[in-house]
């Protein structure tokens, strides 16, 4: 019986593993592939398909790929934590993967609905109310549903979508530590990941608007990385290649805050300290009328 429960669950690991931990490079070829393809890209699929080829009515090229982001980034995620050194509670994973899956789902029909707005000129700089398009509405109480819509998608869905994401990460990051000294590098195909894995969680704090869940993690990552250094652990080139991702895009983060530090119309909407505008706001400001002209 004991054998039978080893086999189904494996060993009940508590310490970080000993032996010598390989760089999952094909796990985080495809999981940064798909996140800056159909997560990052999904925008500007979006925008550079013709209206033509996806009406209104119609799901659009978008709305595809975050259907296939839906379905691959929870079979990764699985994948990942299978192959974590350290056997990590199955009930707070399966629980993280629900409330993920639950989360990108309501956000898909927000953001669906959103870019079809877009398309009427919504201007995603204003709030709900100021936008013009929304000042002729009858009746008014449309206005409610819509500030409803925008809650269910800015705020809902992102909590229910991204904390769970981080949630899974950072348990991973706890068994990514090892005693054998030469996994303190990362090889080469990490390098060659890391660019993309930073742009892409840039892309995610800013359009997201998850700086607080982002930098808590990020915070915790750091404190794990103290407290194990003290019993003699170090990351392995799994550990690495994450904090590292994170500490890119910490620094982009910050770049981008502080050249659009000084936008008027953009600080309207991120008043504040907590001053992080998204990619998408700064495309309808100052480059959608741009982009329209070139195309016509």
């Amino acid at each position: 019986m004991h054998t039978a429960y080893l086999t189904r669950h494996g060993p009940r690991e508590t310490d970080p593993c000993p032996r010598k931990a390989q760089f999952h490079t094909d796990l985080w070829c495809c999981f940064t592939v798909q996140n800056c393809l159909l997560d990052f890209g999904r925008p500007l699929v979006m925008i550079f398909c013709p209206l033509e080829w996806f009406p209104l009515s119609k799901p659009s090229a978008g709305d595809y790929f975050h259907m296939l982001y839906n379905i691959t980034t929870p079979f990764l995620l699985l994948k990942l934590i299978e192959r974590s050194p350290k056997t990590l509670p199955r009930s707070a994973v399966y629980l993280c993967i629900i409330t993920f899956v639950m989360g990108a789902s309501v956000h898909l029909v927000g953001e669906s609905i959103n870019h079809r707005l877009l398309l009427s000129g919504y201007q995603l700089q204003l709030s709900v109310r100021e936008n013009p398009i929304m000042k002729n509405l009858r009746p008014e109480t449309l206005i409610d549903s819509f500030e409803l819509l925008q809650y269910y998608d800015e705020t809902l869905a992102r909590c229910l979508w991204y904390v769970p994401l981080f949630l899974i990460l950072f348990q991973y990051f706890t068994g990514c530590f090892t005693v054998v000294k030469a996994q303190k590098t990362m090889p080469i195909s990490a390098w060659l990941l890391l660019g993309p894995s930073g742009l892409y969680y840039w892309y995610l704090v800013t359009e997201g608007q998850i700086f607080i869940p982002f930098i808590f993690t990020f915070f915790a990552m750091t404190a794990t990385v103290v407290h194990q250094k003290r019993k003699g652990f170090l990351p392995d080139a799994n550990g690495l290649f994450l904090l590292y991702s994170f500490s890119l895009s910490l620094v982009l983060v910050t770049i981008w805050v502080t050249c659009l530090w000084n936008d008027k119309v953009l600080r309207r909407k991120y008043p504040g300290v907590m001053y992080i505008p998204e990619p998408w706001a700064v495309y309808t400001l100052h480059l959608r009328d741009k982009h329209t002209t070139l195309t016509d």
